[in-house]
């Protein structure tokens, strides 16, 4: 067996060649044509809004984190087994965490009007751009993920001269307890006031635009078309990345806590189960990357799809090899943890449960939420009747998407379980997140194609670049239902990987739902998914109907402007999109941060747990329900948009069916873009939270 301590240090190596990488991947975007001056004029009007946006956000963040590191050192201070550490380590992960929703918006806007450009040669070069920009966000979120874990560890080892007794451990980990936190806390943030942002502009252009004044999306003349395309890059770019950063962090950190209970000061070898997780992270990123390279489109006629899923074949493949490796490497003969034997092979077993469930889960987004499988074609032909059934349709749906995927997280979690514990439920999620990158890659290309196809309309180019972009962005459409699957289903395994933790720090031996105030919590707990899904849709909801004011304001008052004679006042309703969101933004967050701390509190650990496991038993098919949702709604708008065949009769944008179907779209967007992704952070972030408060219960 190879020392631990080795893997020490690959990890930071490893992360600082992943941002290499997305160096390089930004250094060659970059130095691609930028088109026409119209289309340059177009892309700085997004860019600006978008970094006008992210420079507000993180103003406001900036000061909720002054708050929450000056409140975790005055805690720490106060604590024997606590560090002033986890208050800086907080700083460094939030830190991050905007850095690398900055880094995926940043390329986003550079990227998407060299897509349009490149749209002109033909699809391929659109689609070699295009990856090319999610790629760069990829490998920055995981390689700043990685740095920040990978460094923080080894700096804790080095102080102990490698040889740390227990307390020290768990010291450590607290202090990547901080680091987790800092990271979701960011997430949450921008995931809630990306989305509120995304869907309001979009809702507020469908309405007027689509449905009212029977114009095309993206048509110029709409004033609220610029804040819709900047919606793409602040929620489904730096939103997005954000939240997979924190998501990322998250699993490999409960599955280090868990493996610590295996730890004994002074045998180096129980030190390989803390960093198991940390380098299967690493080997993950470098399988990726490989990934990545098998990308490609051969010809104007080759499918999208099968180019992607071929670079996610091989990187799963790779990171299969890369565990059955590690595991080898890392986990010593005769290892117990929780009174259970950990067996190498058997823990390897788990983590490819980790691995065929995130498959599979994407297959069945996939299904539920992509044109010509049944559940999408049956909202499709409930259009026909008006918008009243196509919502109850889509409804359906959605509750029915969370039946196989629940049965299937529970299957897995028993497995994983049967085969290592808890400890391999942990590590069957880190398996899962092992490819991240190339999942991120595949999903981030979609809004950077969305945001090409809406610049080659205003800026009036041939009919042929947009239909390229369309292309390229129904492909994302689809990606970007899946990569949201595969959020759920790792924040599945890691938040219960996360209570496991936290019912180990606490030292408790079951949960007594017979007595009141633990089946109090818990259903305490199960409410919050609720009402935070409410908070956010109505967030969008208010938001989206002060843009649709401004919207009819700016049609009814400034003459020329549906003539096309008129420049509309962009500015105005990216600002209206701007504070709205950042206001609304406020109490989601709190209540997420807010209400574990009250929990415990005033319940204690017991109570606390119940809560947790509340919230990510209901949580979890929520999450699923709006996802899903709302993803086959808007798939479904798409299929009128491009003609489709019900009944041998032929129906096409601007027919009653599709006003329908925009309405139904309108209803889905804050279900698939705001609540519903955003639930994973709530489910993690709680159980963060939780796991920080431990040592005070």
């Amino acid at each position: 067996m190879i020392d631990p301590i080795k893997f020490i240090y690959s990890t930071p190596i490893i992360a600082l060649f992943a941002l290499g990488y997305a160096f390089m991947k930004a250094f060659w975007v970059t130095r691609q044509e930028a088109g026409t001056a119209a289309m340059q004029t177009i892309a700085g009007r997004i860019a600006h809004g978008a970094r006008s946006f992210l420079k507000v956000e993180y103003t406001v963040v900036a000061f909720f984190v002054m708050l929450m590191s000056g409140l975790l050192m005055y805690l720490n201070m106060y604590n024997p087994h606590g560090t002033v550490w986890v208050a800086a380590s907080f700083v460094v992960g939030a830190i991050f965490s905007a850095l690398s929703g900055f880094i995926g918006m940043d390329i986003a806007t550079k990227t998407n009007v060299r897509t349009t450009e490149a749209a002109r040669k033909g699809l391929v070069p659109a689609f070699r751009v295009s990856f090319a920009g999610g790629a760069v966000m990829a490998a920055g979120v995981v390689g700043l993920a990685l740095l920040g874990l990978g460094s923080l560890f080894w700096f804790g080892c080095m102080r102990a001269s490698y040889a740390l007794s227990v307390k020290e451990l768990y010291i450590l980990l607290e202090v990547l307890t901080g680091f987790s936190l800092g990271a979701e806390s960011i997430a949450m943030f921008a995931r809630v006031a990306g989305g509120i942002y995304t869907k309001a502009a979009d809702v507020g252009a469908d309405i007027v635009g689509k449905v009212e004044r029977a114009i095309p999306e993206d048509d110029p003349r709409n004033p609220a078309t610029i804040a819709d395309n900047v919606g793409d890059n602040v929620g489904d770019i730096a939103g997005m990345g954000a939240d997979l950063f924190g998501s990322y962090v998250a699993t490999v950190l409960a599955a280090m806590v868990l493996g610590a209970e295996a730890y004994q000061a002074g045998k180096i070898a129980t030190l390989g189960p803390v960093l198991l997780p940390l380098a299967v992270a690493g080997l993950g990123v470098l399988a990726s990357i490989i990934g990545i390279s098998f990308v490609r489109l051969r010809s104007e006629t080759s499918h999208v799809h099968r180019a992607l899923h071929i670079g996610n074949t091989v990187a799963l493949l790779l990171s299969a090899l890369g565990a059955y490796y590690l595991v080898g490497e890392l986990i010593p003969d005769g290892l117990m943890l929780r009174g259970r034997a950990i067996v190498g092979i058997r823990l390897f077993y788990a983590m490819l449960v980790g691995l065929f469930v995130g498959a599979l889960i994407s297959w069945l987004t996939e299904y539920f939420t992509t044109v010509g499988h049944k559940p999408v074609d049956m909202i499709i032909a409930q259009s026909l009747a008006g918008p009243a059934t196509n919502v109850i349709a889509g409804l359906s749906v959605g509750m029915l998407s969370t039946v196989i995927p629940v049965l299937l997280f529970a299957s897995a979690i028993y497995a994983a379980f049967s085969l290592a514990g808890f400890y391999g439920v942990a590590m069957g999620a880190v398996g899962m997140m092992a490819t991240t990158a190339v999942q991120l890659a595949i999903d981030a290309f979609g809004p950077i194609a969305d945001n090409a196809g809406g610049i080659a309309e205003m800026s009036g180019l041939p009919k042929e670049v947009r239909e390229r972009t369309d292309v390229l962005d129904a492909v994302g459409n689809t990606t970007a239902a899946t990569g949201k699957g595969f959020a759920i289903a790792s924040a599945a395994l890691t938040s219960l990987a996360l209570f496991a933790a936290f019912v180990g720090m606490t030292k408790l031996q079951h949960i007594d739902i017979y007595k009141a105030d633990v089946l109090a919590g818990l259903l305490t707990g199960a409410m919050i998914p609720f009402f935070f899904s409410a908070l956010a849709i109505q967030a969008v909801g208010r938001t989206a109907g002060k843009m649709v004011e401004e919207v009819r304001r700016q049609f009814a008052t400034i003459p020329g402007l549906l003539e096309g004679k008129a420049t509309p006042d962009y500015d105005r309703c990216i600002a209206i999109a701007t504070y709205a969101a950042l206001w609304q933004m406020i109490l989601p967050a709190a209540l997420t941060l807010g209400t574990p701390v009250v929990v415990g509190m005033l319940g204690g650990a017991e109570v606390l747990a119940a809560f947790l496991a509340g919230v990510m038993v209901v949580g979890v098919p929520c999450a699923l329900f709006q996802c899903n949702a709302g993803g086959a709604w808007d798939n479904a708008k798409k299929a009128f948009e491009e003609g489709v065949h019900i009944a041998g009769k032929p129906y096409k944008k601007g027919s009653e069916p599709h006003k329908a179907a925009v309405v139904g779209d309108t209803v889905g967007d804050p279900f698939k873009d705001t609540s519903g992704p955003s639930i994973n952070i709530l489910i993690k972030l709680t159980a963060i939270v939780a796991l920080l408060l431990a040592p005070y219960l």
